[in-house]
Formats: structure tokens, sequence, C-alpha cells
């Protein structure tokens, strides 16, 4: 035994083959959460109108927004869920240490949220047929059914670079959670609270705040440089989190 020496890259690879295969079933809640943010899409995303003279026009906007929308929560939700015990413990299987289980659980989350990424992109055009054939009313498509090669590509990388960066945050929300379970109900109070005190103070929000640095930046490198670096911080953060947790726990 002394002589198969586990390097920390075999170790981490076959953590991923094992969980691409272990967490299969995860799709199938992906795309359920999916199919009802598009029915939750069918009334529109946006609508306006306007009349005069015995007519009258209704504008509705569809877009896969909301679809986006669950698939972020869906990341986050998951993401929180790979550091419970019951995965973790799946990891004492094989020969490996905290550091790979956790570059492991990263890269599992980087697939995941390219997959995710990509059903979400599916349903942007599959919405507006729907909408088109479907829906009683005369729908007026923004920017029509189908994207150039361009356009696609961008909304993919952006789409994946914000599930990700959700995934990293859950990631490191159930890090916290499982140093200490007092984080399960303090960072909830200290999310709602901050909401709640903002509000009737008329101040503006940290939270928008913080939303509108990342998802208003109108040039995409830096945009993609945001949310590489906000990723890699929660990923570190939960990295070294990690190593305080005592042995099997």
């Amino acid at each position: 035994m002394s002589l198969n020496n586990v390097t920390l890259a075999t170790a981490t690879k076959k953590l991923y083959k094992y969980k691409l295969k272990a967490n299969i079933g995860l799709l199938n809640s992906l795309v359920f959460l999916q199919l009802i943010a598009v029915l939750f899409s069918l009334n529109g995303v946006g609508q306006m109108g306007t009349g005069g003279n015995g007519f009258s026009i209704n504008v509705y906007y569809y877009s896969s927004t909301l679809v986006i929308a669950f698939t972020m929560l869906w990341a986050f939700i998951h993401s929180i869920f790979l550091t419970t015990k019951t995965f973790r413990y799946d990891d004492f299987t094989f020969v490996s240490n905290r550091i790979a289980s956790n570059l492991s659980n990263m890269v599992f989350l980087a697939t995941a949220s390219l997959i995710a990424a990509l059903f979400a992109m599916f349903t942007s055009p599959l919405l507006k047929v729907i909408a088109y054939f479907l829906l009683d009313h005369e729908v007026l498509l923004e920017t029509g059914i189908f994207y150039s090669p361009t356009e696609l590509l961008l909304g993919f990388a952006a789409t994946t670079l914000y599930i990700f960066l959700f995934s990293a945050l859950g990631y490191f929300v159930g890090t916290l959670i499982q140093l200490s379970k007092l984080f399960g109900i303090l960072l909830p109070v200290i999310f709602f609270g901050t909401l709640f005190v903002e509000a009737r103070a008329g101040q503006s929000n940290l939270l928008i705040t913080m939303g509108t640095f990342i998802f208003t930046e109108s040039s995409f490198l830096l945009f993609i440089i945001k949310v590489v670096c906000l990723s890699s911080l929660l990923f570190g953060s939960s990295l070294f989190l990690s190593n305080k947790l005592e042995v099997k726990q």
C-alpha cells in the first residue's frame, strides 16, 4: 500500500467522476424548476399598452429572465447541500482529504453551471414559440425567436458565470452553517434585517448596491473579472473554513 501514492489531482479526479454519477438526479430537479419558471413566464416579464380612436395595442415581452433566476436559486440551494455531512461522508470512501473534496465540489459545480446555463438558454426560444402560437393575444417578440451565434455565446457565458457565482455563494453559506449551526439562524436574520432597516430608513439598500455592481456591468471583460474574483474569494474562504472542521464533521 505504501507504493500506491495517490496525488491530489488523482483524488480530485476520482471524486469529481463519482459526484457526476451520484448527483445526476439533480438534473431532474433543474428541469422541473425551469419548466415551472417557463409557465410563470407565459404571462410575460413585462407589458405595456396604448390605445385611442377605437383601437388598443398591448405589448408583451418574453424572455428567459425568470428561468435564469430560478436556475440561480437552484444552484444556490444545491451548493448548500454539497456541504452537508451526508455528502461529505461519501468522500471518506475514497483516499482523499478536505482539499481534494472541496476542489472536486468546485469542479462539479462549474460543470453543473454549464449544463444549467445551456438548459436555461434553450428555454428562451421555446418560451417565445409557445407564446406566439398558443396564447390568445397577439405577441410582439422583442428580439425575435432566434439569435446570432455571437449573442448566443455571450448569453451562454454570462448565464454560466451568474449561476457559478450563486453556486460559490451557496457553498460559502453552507460551509458557514457546517462550521456553526448558529449561522443558519444569523444569516437569514441579517439578510432580512438589513432589508427592513434600510427600507424604513429610506437609504440605498446594500444588497441592491452589490447587485448593481455585478449585474449592471457594461463591459463584459470587467464582468468576467468581477465574477471570477468574487467566486474565487468565496470558494477560497470555504476551503479555509472547512479545514477548521473536526475530522469527519
